[in-house]
């Protein structure tokens, strides 16, 4: 019989590729949360079920199947969207762990949890590469909200035994995903606006989708009550005017990047991901970095062009 797993915010760039790799490797996989798409189109994303609903204890207790592991990539994904509707985004985000925490005190104690946090809740880090110990100073509500979530993780797994792994993700990018800096400078690309936010010289650690989704499904063999963290990146920083030349490449454009020197209103200066906890695990990542832009950047041309 295969193991089941639940994905809430299936419908999402994280929640679709990690229903994939689980379907993949002989899991039953249901997915809840917001999104409109076809029978066709989820079955294609590896699910059996899809249900549209609020991540609530009721949509759980009806949807969830007595799952073996939840990965809760329900959420809110932005920072500028915590800035505007920081109420909406603290209930995507905190409340929704909650409840998900609940339900598996009250009817699934068996069930594991992965939660996939963000780097934003380190805030401007005092040196880099930036190990999971570091103090957590988040510099946005969306960091802010990411913190609340893990401390009720850490409470639950504490009091109530519950198996959990939080990944605290970096710059997830890949082909598929549409926002965030590679989908913006594409459009930008395209319609030769070669002006950017910022300096250019920001450094993001930049992990692909593939490696996400290999680190959660790793996550979940080590869930346990000591809630383990580890950072889920790369350990290596890529300023963002290379990113931005590597994609301007795929697109045959030989100018250089100007950038605005104005910088974006809760984005931090640097991040890299100290990721020795990850490789004790086995982990390690895969793609190299200009490859992955190089694929999304064709991935791009495909969909839009």
């Amino acid at each position: 019989m295969k193991n089941k797993a639940l994905v809430t915010g299936a419908y999402g760039f994280i929640g679709r590729n990690i229903s994939r790799h689980l379907s993949e490797n002989n899991w039953s996989v249901s997915g809840i949360g917001h999104g409109s798409w076809s029978k066709n189109e989820w079955e294609s994303w590896g699910l059996k079920h899809w249900h549209t609903c609020d991540i609530t204890i009721d949509s759980l207790i009806k949807y969830a199947n007595n799952p073996d592991l939840i990965i809760h990539c329900a959420g809110s994904g932005s920072v500028y969207y915590s800035m505007s509707h920081p109420l909406q985004d603290y209930q995507r985000t905190a409340d929704t762990t909650a409840n998900v925490l609940e339900f598996i005190r009250l009817y699934s104690e068996s069930c594991k949890l992965v939660y996939p946090s963000s780097a934003a809740v380190y805030g401007n880090a005092k040196s880099l590469p930036i190990p999971e110990s570091a103090e957590l100073q988040p510099i946005s509500p969306y960091g802010v909200h990411k913190v609340i979530a893990e401390q009720i993780c850490k409470s639950y797994a504490e009091h109530f035994d519950i198996h959990i792994a939080i990944v605290r993700l970096f710059s997830v990018y890949g082909s598929g995903l549409k926002k965030q800096l590679l989908w913006d400078a594409c459009n930008k690309i395209r319609d030769g606006d070669l002006i950017f936010f910022g300096t250019g010289n920001e450094i993001r650690d930049w992990l692909h989708i593939n490696d996400v989704v290999t680190l959660l499904s790793c996550a979940g063999k080590y869930a346990s009550h000591f809630c383990p963290v580890v950072n889920g990146a790369t350990g290596s920083g890529i300023k963002v005017s290379d990113i931005i030349r590597e994609a301007m490449k795929g697109f045959g454009v030989n100018e250089e990047p100007q950038f605005s020197s104005i910088p974006r209103t809760g984005d931090p200066l640097g991040y890299i991901g100290d990721i020795t906890r990850a490789n004790n695990w086995g982990w390690e990542p895969q793609i190299n970095w200009k490859i992955g832009v190089q694929d999304y950047v064709r991935w791009y041309k495909r969909e839009v062009l």
